[in-house]
């Protein structure tokens, strides 16, 4: 998707409504969804095969065009003429989000384009460290693919990290690591709210009993990180920092944890270093990313 934004200042109200008037002042346009995980992993030095479909349309070009300027390889970037590609517009007076608007179609992908996606996805797994299902809830990552892709995964003996979205869990039965934030693993597995230790593992041991992942790592805003298996859970302090924008985040930890785990760190060690890298992006307005140097930069202050 793109993520378009718009900035400016307000600094009053509207005759016509009880709303702000934006002075624009600048606009700009960056990859956004799973295309922001791929811009990370690049960020951190990650080589990235990113796959996923955009719609017949001017911003699927647009899309491409800015995926090659960060270089991101397109070849696996499939079009579907039945739907729009994503833009989420976002108008921010100052420091503060005044509005979002969402261009997009959200239907499931039609089975021949399933299809199509997996035989062209097939032969890159093979040559890969790690697996991200950067799921947005937008018709892409349907039940069955899900499930292709990890089964294949398995065969390959690669591990699947998944970053989820919706309520079937189900979808992601077979991957290594889900990354749910707190609210996404509420809803989830059932359950009203995750306020204490013994709720989010509660919840926790639900979606593990579905999916049969070996971990989950949850995002708990400002209490940090959880690492829950089926025998513990491990919760990882926050990196205390200024925030000004939460956006992308989660893409970030997720591409973190993925690098990291690559390269032979624990499950443990890469969490601390995805909070880390998590603090720098938060600091900046929009989809930012971080890089080694600025996270071992983080790390020392920190010590």
């Amino acid at each position: 998707m793109i993520d378009h934004y718009i900035f400016g200042s307000a600094n009053r109200l509207s005759p016509e409504a009880p709303v702000p008037i934006v002075n624009v002042s600048k606009e700009s346009k960056i990859i956004g969804g799973a295309a922001n995980v791929a811009s990370n992993l690049v960020d951190l030095g990650a080589k990235v095969y990113l796959a996923g479909i955009v719609g017949d349309d001017q911003a699927g070009e647009e899309m491409k065009v800015l995926l090659t300027e960060k270089s991101i390889d397109t070849s696996l970037i499939l079009s579907d003429k039945s739907r729009k590609t994503t833009i989420k517009t976002r108008i921010i007076a100052g420091t503060h989000q005044i509005v979002r608007i969402d261009k997009e179609d959200i239907h499931d992908i039609s089975i021949p384009l399933e299809d199509l996606f997996l035989e062209q996805i097939s032969s890159q797994i093979a040559e890969v460290n790690m697996v991200i299902l950067s799921d947005y809830n937008k018709g892409v990552l349907t039940h069955s693919l899900s499930q292709k892709i990890i089964s294949l995964c398995e065969k390959l003996q690669v591990k699947v990290i998944v970053d989820p979205k919706g309520l079937d869990y189900s979808k992601y039965r077979g991957a290594y690591i889900i990354k749910p934030n707190r609210k996404e693993l509420a809803e989830a597995a059932k359950m009203e709210r995750i306020n204490t230790e013994d709720t989010l593992v509660q919840a926790a041991q639900v979606i593990l009993n579905i999916t049969n992942a070996s971990h989950l790592v949850v995002t708990l805003s400002e209490a940090g990180i959880a690492i829950i298996d089926q025998g513990n859970c491990q919760i990882i302090p926050v990196v205390a920092t200024e925030v000004y924008d939460v956006t992308g985040a989660g893409d970030t930890v997720i591409a973190t944890l993925a690098y990291c785990l690559s390269f032979g760190f624990t499950i443990e060690e890469s969490a601390v270093i995805a909070n880390y890298a998590a603090s720098i992006v938060i600091k900046h307005i929009g989809s930012a990313t971080t890089s080694i140097p600025e996270i071992i930069t983080s790390l020392k202050s920190n010590v």
